[in-house]
């Protein structure tokens, strides 16, 4: 099943614990001192996806239980930031993933995907008949206001983005606390995406990268979470290492990965309402069809050799 806005448990973050399968069920282990084990058994028949962080231990008769209940597993970073590697279970639906696809594949839809984009990240009405390049340079100006206005508010000159990987100590302070918050929140999103079972490849504004739609959906909360912090740290020692710790207290505090869900989920499907896309989810879940470009999705399983005999 895909993770839910609805369900309070679409998304479960793990680290510094043992995952093993008993005879009950699937549990984490902690040990708290040499004779006693703590155990929290988890739910895995109404788990979305599992994030396992650093310190994690997992045995395989566990991950064979997560797959068969459809959970998918991600392995990120402490605080479920960044993201190396993820198992999606064979059942996992394509709904969100076919939705995806077809959006890319034509201009017109692809187009309408970026103004709402840019409509949901601004909180601002796009004029009818924008083009793309026009969507760009609003973006731009839109972004350089923005830049002056935290330059003032925490009282710094002129403040240009730079960004330099092969030369990621000499950036000044703000430049390297938004370079560290970024990446933190590509992990956040490239874990969302995953976990939806869509493609991180497929960028409607960014292209050319295997992370193009995990940098789209990234931009939305910049201007809200990681561009704020990154101008509060222009005073600090290490801006990097601060930017990591405050930007996980933040995430905690909103609540970013079911929102992320609920706008990728808006994104690629603005006509249905979340009850709609539950129940297409539900629906969708461990089928298997055949395509047909006049019939559409055909039932899998039947033989058709005697209709054209």
């Amino acid at each position: 099943m895909l993770p839910r806005i609805a369900d309070s448990l679409s998304f479960l973050y793990l680290d510094m614990v043992r995952v093993v399968q008993d005879d009950t069920g699937v549990c984490a282990q902690i040990r708290v001192d040499e004779q006693r084990t703590d155990t929290v058994y988890i739910p895995t028949a109404a788990l979305s996806c599992l994030l396992l962080g650093p310190g994690v231990s997992i045995t395989t008769r566990a991950m064979a239980t997560l797959a068969r209940h459809g959970t998918s597993v991600v392995v990120t970073g402490a605080g479920g930031v960044r993201t190396y590697a993820s198992v999606l279970p064979e059942a996992l639906t394509t709904t969100w993933l076919e939705r995806q696809v077809h959006a890319y594949a034509d201009t017109d839809r692809r187009l309408d995907v970026a103004v709402r984009m840019y409509e949901m990240r601004f909180d601002d009405d796009v004029p009818p008949g924008v083009t793309l390049d026009i969507l760009r340079g609003m973006e731009g100006q839109r972004m350089k206001a923005l830049y002056r206005l935290l330059a003032q508010q925490h009282g710094i000159g002129r403040f240009r983005r730079n960004y330099h990987p092969d030369q990621w100590q000499e950036q000044d302070p703000v430049n390297l606390a938004l370079s560290a918050a970024n990446t933190c929140l590509y992990g956040i999103v490239h874990a969302a995406i995953t976990a939806l079972g869509c493609s991180p490849a497929l960028g409607f504004v960014h292209a050319g990268k295997q992370h193009a739609f995990v940098y789209d959906i990234a931009d939305l909360y910049k201007a809200e979470v990681t561009l704020p912090l990154a101008f509060a740290l222009n005073d600090s020692a290490n801006p990097e290492q601060d930017a990591r710790r405050k930007l996980r207290e933040t995430l905690r505090l909103i609540q970013l990965l079911p929102r992320i869900v609920r706008d990728i989920q808006t994104l690629l499907d603005p006509d249905s309402s979340d009850t709609e896309r539950m129940r297409s989810d539900r629906q969708s879940a461990g089928l298997v069809h055949l395509w047909d470009p006049k019939a559409g999705a055909l039932p899998a399983g039947v033989n058709y050799g005697g209709e054209h005999s």
